[in-house]
């Protein structure tokens, strides 16, 4: 079937659908991962967008049921320059246009996304429309400029669990799949799920925390009632301004438990601090990004997936700059002075990604403990 993109600038992309028919909005922007669709089609922080892989050939090895980061997928649309039909691998379960028909993704191909992605980079990331109905390049492109921006929106109360849960699967076991952590857990953690990814949870696990999942709304006196040792700042899709209850939480949470944010996460300790955010003109989306740790020489490869940024100068009185984006010298991580509280604006857990980040799980433990001694 034939589909079209509409951006909000005129600009139109003609290709081939594929999963769900249909039309949807969303902002559109690239992801310059080579491997990883399946966790990047359920990572929640995509919800709203629609995005564009660069790499030309995505879903030669499927889709299983064990690697997806989130109960379904949240983004609102996925352009590919060429979708495999025909999956070759030993977990493979079905075909990538199999499950964006199952989880009613609307999908497009055959489209120059080289064309595309240096349009959005030159241009920014912008409002699109993906259509197999309406196939009127004007109207469509007229609908993209009528469609709501990602800015100003709560994206999160669209991803966030309803109830809390608790969480007890470890990391990947070639013979047994995700497992369960035999020993016991040293440290009991409270999550707020702002669109967790789950292997940020196995990684905590691993780490040897007892992780209890909490809507991204629950209230300060809640979170404490479970006397957790330390309270975990979830990533999460959209602008972090509006999520003003979040804010407000984590504000009243300083100083009383040892905090760590990822992602969104992290933009949202800063707001709660005093600090500033800003969109960036087409966001941060892949697993190679470099990041200087420190002062030093050490350059840690990082996955990202983010279209807004902390302001360092916003925050300087309160953090730290603990780590920074050698592409454009954006924030990647802050570290406060007066509160036992870090965050990075990255992804350790590293799905899908190198593993050079892991550490910060370990440096959270060790803020806990230091925490329970004093």
């Amino acid at each position: 079937m034939k589909g079209l993109l509409a951006l909000a600038d005129g600009r139109v992309f003609q290709g081939k659908g594929f999963g769900a028919p249909g039309e949807i909005s969303g902002e559109v922007v690239f992801n310059t991962s080579m491997t990883g669709y399946q966790e990047i089609l359920t990572d929640p922080s995509y919800c709203g967008e629609i995005v564009t892989m660069t790499y030309p050939l995505i879903g030669n090895y499927g889709i299983n049921l064990e690697d997806t980061e989130s109960v379904r997928p949240f983004l609102s649309g996925f352009i590919v320059k060429e979708a495999n039909d025909f999956p070759s691998n030993w977990r493979s379960k079905m075909s990538l246009d199999a499950y964006l028909k199952e989880n009613n993704i609307l999908g497009l191909q055959g489209i120059d996304t080289r064309s595309l992605v240096r349009h959005i980079r030159d241009c920014g990331a912008q409002t699109g429309i993906l259509s197999t109905e309406d196939l009127d390049p004007d109207s469509l492109v007229e609908k993209a400029r009528q469609a709501p921006s990602i800015v100003g929106r709560d994206l999160v109360r669209e991803v966030t669990c309803r109830e809390p849960y608790h969480w007890s699967e470890g990391p990947w076991d070639l013979e047994k799949g995700y497992v369960c952590v035999e020993h016991p857990p040293r440290f009991k953690v409270v999550a707020y799920d702002f669109g967790i990814k789950r292997n940020i949870l196995r990684n905590l696990v691993a780490s040897g925390c007892d992780v209890t999942v909490v809507p991204a709304d629950m209230p300060v006196e809640k979170v404490l009632a479970m006397r957790p040792d330390g309270v975990f700042l979830s990533n999460g899709p959209g602008d972090p301004e509006p999520i003003g209850y979040a804010q407000e939480n984590i504000r009243r949470l300083l100083g009383k438990v040892p905090l760590f944010g990822i992602c969104l996460g992290h933009q949202l300790l800063a707001l709660a601090l005093g600090g500033r955010t800003y969109k960036l003109k087409f966001g941060h989306r892949g697993g190679n990004q470099p990041v200087r740790r420190g002062e030093g020489h050490e350059v840690e490869i990082t996955a990202q997936n983010h279209g807004f940024a902390v302001d360092p100068g916003s925050i300087s009185d309160q953090a730290v700059l603990s780590h920074v984006n050698l592409n454009d010298n954006t924030v990647e991580g802050l570290e406060y002075q007066k509160f036992p509280a870090f965050s990075v604006q990255y992804h350790p857990e590293a799905s899908p990604g190198p593993h050079d980040s892991r550490y910060l799980f370990g440096r959270f433990i060790d803020l806990m403990e230091k925490s329970r001694k004093s």
